[in-house]
């Protein structure tokens, strides 16, 4: 823990310094607090706003909590079917790669229209963010498999799904976390734009009503609490493959060393 804390200290104080340099800006030039709050007002608004802020943030959790556990999910099967089906996965990998290039956003308008204003359509959009990432670092890691390993199974007769079970997903789990480190980051955004699409609670839903309202302290205040579940999420994820990915190299001024 103490060595963590080292680690941190060189961002703690990139974050410190960058905040002093914004508050001494809005006192010097006499910046109006509806264009760009200070800290202070951001702070004070984080500590008067923080019990519906809470409750926002709960929605917007559980949003992303089912949306990327689905995403993980589904981006895992698309990898295996292309690693396990030849002919099928050749044919399944550039219509995934085209649904990728579609324009998430415009998606979210559609489906608010199709399955309401409820959990669902939310869900769904986070969905079809983040599960790209996932299904690419799992192929990936999938096809990265030691070739001389493979053919030593192949001489022993092992069977397609058995190397698939000891060989390849073994290889492709460090990718595989990789993939679900960006792909809970993604889910946080998408949670949020579809809240800006349709919602009557949520994160996204308190900033864009403070918006239209010039609130922009809350906004802002908003944004800090949507940057700390991303952060939470993130780290919780960082969690769970430090406890079943341990032999893997962790990054770091240890591993440049």
């Amino acid at each position: 823990m103490t060595a963590r804390l080292i680690q941190m200290l060189p961002a703690l104080g990139l974050a410190a310094g960058m905040l002093l340099m914004w508050q001494a800006a809005c006192w010097a030039f006499h910046i109006p607090v509806f264009a760009l709050p200070s800290p202070l007002v951001i702070g004070a608004e984080l500590v008067d706003q923080q019990p519906s802020l809470l409750r926002a943030a709960a929605v917007t959790g559980e949003e992303v909590l089912v949306g990327f556990g689905l995403s993980a999910v589904v981006g895992i099967a698309v990898a295996l079917v292309i690693a396990r089906f030849l002919y099928f996965g050749r044919a399944l990998y550039p219509l995934v790669v085209l649904f990728q290039t579609v324009p998430k956003v415009a998606l979210a308008p559609l489906f608010i229209l199709w399955f309401g204003f409820n959990l669902f359509p939310k869900i769904l959009l986070i969905v079809t963010i983040a599960f790209f990432p996932v299904a690419l670092n799992m192929l990936a890691g999938l096809q990265s498999a030691d070739p001389n390993l493979l053919a030593l199974f192949h001489s022993i007769g092992a069977g397609k799904n058995e190397i698939l079970y000891r060989v390849q997903i073994p290889y492709a789990l460090p990718q595989l976390m990789a993939g679900l480190k960006i792909a809970v980051t993604l889910s946080v955004i998408g949670a949020i734009v579809g809240e800006f699409a349709g919602a009557s609670a949520g994160l996204g839903y308190v900033i864009e009503f403070a918006s239209t309202q010039l609130e922009t302290p809350l906004v802002f205040a908003a944004l800090v609490e949507v940057s700390a579940l991303g952060v939470a999420f993130y780290y919780a994820v960082e969690l769970i493959e430090r406890r079943f990915v341990f032999w893997v190299p962790r990054g770091g001024t240890a591993a440049l060393s």
